[in-house]
């Protein structure tokens, strides 16, 4: 029994060691290495933090473009991420979902219920997504121009240059940063 029992013991903690320490430090100084030392993607505006580039942000005025709907705690609370737990079949769920196409419906009067991506209308996983395809930012020209005054094509060039490529040129989708795209509209001149 003996001879099981101390080599057992002599694994369980060279591993308590090694994920408890070593590997606690390893990933720590990965993560000194990344922009801003692991802390997050800070994006800032005329020196002041307005958000993170990893994590959605409550845009509802007509003036900007709008994310994915958020079910986490109070609007984009990141500590209490996660999305709605609710199958397509759920009524609460075909519910709000009624409801956010309804309410972006009133502030696109233009756009046909068809041509709404689903991402606008439809809880995340996460509840905290940053990001919109070009079609979700697209759809959303219109009503933007019309509230700023501003052409169509300048905002639609405005997409064009905060347009993330897919990695590697096939890995993913075209994405766009709500966050950097609002910030990019409110310097427009």
């Amino acid at each position: 029994m003996k001879q099981h029992i101390l080599p057992a013991l002599r694994l369980t903690l060279v591993s308590v060691f090694f994920f408890c320490v070593v590997y606690t430090l390893l990933i720590w100084g990965i993560a000194q290495a990344a922009p801003n030392q692991g802390k997050g993607e800070t994006v800032t505006l005329n020196g002041k933090v307005v958000g993170y580039a990893l994590e959605g942000q409550n845009f509802t005025q007509d003036k900007y473009f709008w994310g994915r709907p958020s079910k986490a705690g109070n609007g984009y609370d990141a500590t209490s991420g996660s999305g709605s737990n609710k199958g397509p079949s759920n009524p609460d769920y075909l519910a709000d979902v009624q409801n956010h196409i309804d309410s972006f419906m009133v502030h696109n009067p233009d756009v046909k219920k068809a041509d709404i991506p689903s991402e606008l209308v439809t809880y995340s996983a996460s509840g905290l997504d940053p990001d919109i395809s070009t079609a979700a930012a697209y759809v959303q020209v219109a009503r933007i121009a019309k509230t700023r005054n501003i052409s169509q094509d300048k905002i639609e060039e405005l997409i064009v240059d905060n347009m993330q490529k897919p990695l590697f040129g096939f890995f993913g989708i075209e994405k766009i940063n709500v966050l950097q795209l609002n910030i990019a509209l409110d310097n427009l001149k």
